[in-house]
């Protein structure tokens, strides 16, 4: 019963890894269709602000769709998330928020937040790094 489960979560992974494929696809096209309206259709080869925030913060959420595929291969693979990988895509988002966020709208309890979330992901990844560190460090024995 245990193996029809495994293979049944193998086949969702899959299917999720064929469709965010699909979407990552979908989004760089995007990406480029903006780029291209916002230098040659909109304003010729120039971007205005506003379309450069537009820019890096669809070619984030491009980073962060390929990070999560990467996150889907591990599991497959290793049968293991890495949590290290969630990590950096939760850093890579809430910087994709940063850009994008206009400060002259934005309330100051928001960006306090924000900040918080930066700190708090900056710490969870050092102690992560930290971790890993002294996990794969091997113990001298010739002492």
């Amino acid at each position: 019963m245990l193996d029809y489960i495994r293979k049944f979560e193998k086949i969702m992974y899959i299917a999720l890894i064929i469709l965010l494929g699909g979407v990552v696809i979908f989004s760089i096209a995007e990406l480029v269709w903006i780029l291209y309206e916002g230098l040659f259709l909109t304003s010729v080869y120039r971007l205005e602000n506003k379309e450069l925030l537009n820019i890096f913060g669809f070619f984030l959420l491009v980073v962060i769709g390929i990070e999560i595929l990467d996150t889907l291969k591990a599991y497959l693979r290793e049968n293991v998330i890495h949590v290290e990988i969630v990590i950096l895509v939760a850093v890579i988002a809430i910087a994709r928020k940063v850009i994008i966020l206009d400060p002259a709208t934005s309330d100051g309890g928001l960006m306090a937040g924000m900040g918080v979330i930066v700190v708090g992901l900056g710490i969870a990844y050092y102690l992560i790094k930290k971790g890993n560190t002294i996990i794969t460090k091997a113990p001298d024995h010739d002492n």
